[in-house]
């Protein structure tokens, strides 16, 4: 299990109730570290994936209170990142956070997926961040598979009726 623990990451939808608010960023962010006991220097890698999420090295001191809630999925994400994951698991991770915010961690998990060459798995009803963020995608529906492929052709050409009317529900802006 700490192989495969090591290897996939989870960012949850609330960066909240994800992150225990009576210990420092760097000690949530370094207990991956620690929990799979990986060697190396913690201290600098702490420092290196707040950085890599856009935060200073001096959050390390600090508790997620005093963050926005962009900051604290920065935080989280950061902790997911610790331990070098091939696999990024993220559930709805900005659906608690506000248009311009969910814009910011949207532009930040496309990076890092690009940069670091790790597999992004979203997990959202949010189709516009699937489309943005998502390669290929597996529409469920009870558990089960209702429709599979690449994002582009699932969204605009989808063949499942499920899929069809999932898309129908999207709100559309007017012109």
């Amino acid at each position: 299990m700490r192989e495969f623990r090591s290897n996939v990451q989870i960012v949850f939808q609330d960066p909240r109730s994800s992150l225990d608010p009576r210990m420092t960023v760097g000690s949530i962010v370094a207990e991956p570290l620690r929990s799979l006991q990986i060697a190396g220097d913690t201290t600098s890698r702490v420092t290196q994936v707040l950085e890599w999420v856009g935060l200073e090295p001096a959050a390390a001191s600090k508790y997620p209170a005093q963050f926005s809630g962009g900051q604290r999925q920065r935080i989280a994400i950061a902790r997911a990142l610790a331990p070098s994951p091939k696999v990024l698991v993220a559930d709805e991770p900005v659906s608690a956070l506000d248009v311009s915010v969910r814009s910011q961690i949207i532009d930040l998990l496309r990076d890092l997926k690009s940069e670091l060459g790790m597999t992004l798995v979203m997990v959202s009803h949010d189709m516009a961040i699937v489309g943005q963020l998502c390669d290929e995608t597996v529409v469920l529906r009870n558990g089960k598979i209702e429709e599979s492929g690449l994002t582009e052709q699932v969204l605009w050409q989808p063949r499942a009726p499920y899929t069809k009317k999932l898309l129908a529900a999207v709100p559309q802006l007017l012109a």
